[in-house]
């Protein structure tokens, strides 16, 4: 589920992952058979095998690889043919037929393959560099706070998806935290989620207040939202079609459509409680001395960009954070994995059986035993922050 660099490599693991030594097994193939042809004498004819060597090696190969396999498959041929007292026989020309037009299928379907797995490559390094711009990586020490953070995306190909986390230090100290949940998939959600950490962390620089703080980001995505719908309609008089320039790309979400589960914590440079608020969000935990405890109010306030179709979101709510006690802030697609008879994970019960020595060995211990509980792989993104009141 990480990005891997544009290498182009071939993901054949039983393969050795020397260029050399991968063509050397299937020129071994075909000079095993060439033995076992000589072998069997005339009774025994199975040097027409050899021919099916490079077109499975094409799977692998490289293309000049796969054309020197070819050639090494040819030699091989003419030998068994002489063996055989074959050689100038209609059935010995068939056969150098077969074998150069597989070879050049072969060739051809390996360097389509290679193109491909470089295409590949690039749309992993594009997402890694997505996931560093909308996702930053986290400070390892942020006011009063340590922190760690994992993303899973679940879609193979990709390294980001509609999860998000973000911090941002205030001018006393004080530590804020955002993770969410955008809904949809794709790019779409990418955008709006680099959209609302956009507006999170301009709210906190303007220092706007923890309980106010929803009403502001609400109002800044329904804003965002609406554009975004605005800029994927045609214009007046003119139909996007397919292969014209004004088609709008996919986007996901579209205006009043769109929304994001979210929950927001503060915690203060001194002594006092940690405070958040919770938009439809699951509720933070927090893990203490082995014991688990679900943090903030009883209901959760509506999602981000559904502001208009309700009350103002909830107060905060505070609970007491000592020294040493770490807080989980995780994504649905943790909670709502499940194993093979339907079971959801259960994360809460779960904790206290995985603390580690580091907030880095927790989320691993996390993730692996999340990935155990999954009957198949996940099936959501995964967004994990943890941090641990150091003073």
């Amino acid at each position: 589920m990480e990005p891997t660099g544009a290498t182009g490599q071939s993901r054949v693991s039983w393969l050795p992952r020397s260029p050399a030594a991968r063509l050397a097994v299937p020129m071994a193939l075909v000079a095993l058979l060439l033995g076992i042809d000589e072998a069997g004498g005339p009774q025994l004819r199975i040097g027409g095998l050899m021919v099916a060597v490079p077109a499975l090696a094409a799977a692998f190969l490289w293309p000049r690889a796969v054309m020197v396999l070819v050639l090494f498959t040819l030699a091989c041929i003419v030998l068994a043919a002489q063996n055989n007292d074959q050689i100038g026989t209609e059935s010995f020309y068939v056969v150098l037929a077969t074998v150069v037009l597989i070879g050049a299928g072969a060739v051809a379907a390996a360097r389509i393959r290679q193109r491909r797995e470089r295409q590949l490559a690039q749309v992993r390094w594009v997402a890694a560099v997505i996931q560093q711009v909308v996702l930053r990586p986290l400070p390892a020490r942020l006011g009063p706070l340590s922190l760690a953070s994992m993303y899973l995306a679940a879609q193979e190909e990709a390294a980001i998806g509609g999860d998000l986390y973000g911090v941002a230090a205030l001018d006393d100290g004080a530590a804020r935290l955002i993770v969410g949940d955008v809904q949809g998939k794709g790019l779409g959600a990418v955008e709006v989620a680099g959209l609302l950490l956009g507006a999170f962390r301009r709210a906190s620089r303007r220092r706007v207040p923890l309980g106010e703080l929803p009403r502001c980001l609400d109002a800044d995505l329904r804003s965002d939202l609406s554009d975004l719908a605005g800029a994927a309609s045609p214009a007046p008089g003119r139909e996007a079609t397919a292969g014209s320039a004004v088609a709008a790309p996919d986007r996901g979400p579209t205006a009043l459509e769109g929304f994001v589960t979210a929950v927001m914590v503060e915690v203060p440079a001194g002594g006092s409680p940690l405070r958040l608020v919770n938009c439809g969000h699951p509720p933070p935990l927090l893990l203490r001395r082995g014991s688990v405890l679900a943090l903030g109010p009883a209901t959760p306030g509506l999602p981000l960009g559904l502001g208009d179709l309700g009350p103002d979101p909830e107060a905060t709510s505070s609970h007491d954070l000592e020294v040493g006690d770490i807080v989980l802030l995780y994504t649905d697609g943790v909670i709502e994995t499940r194993d093979a008879s339907g079971a959801f994970y259960p994360l809460a019960l779960r904790l206290p059986e995985l603390a580690a020595d580091s907030l880095e060995d927790l989320l691993f211990a996390v993730r692996a035993d999340l990935e155990r509980h999954a009957a198949t792989r996940l099936g959501d993104d995964v967004a994990m922050v943890a941090f641990q009141r150091m003073v």
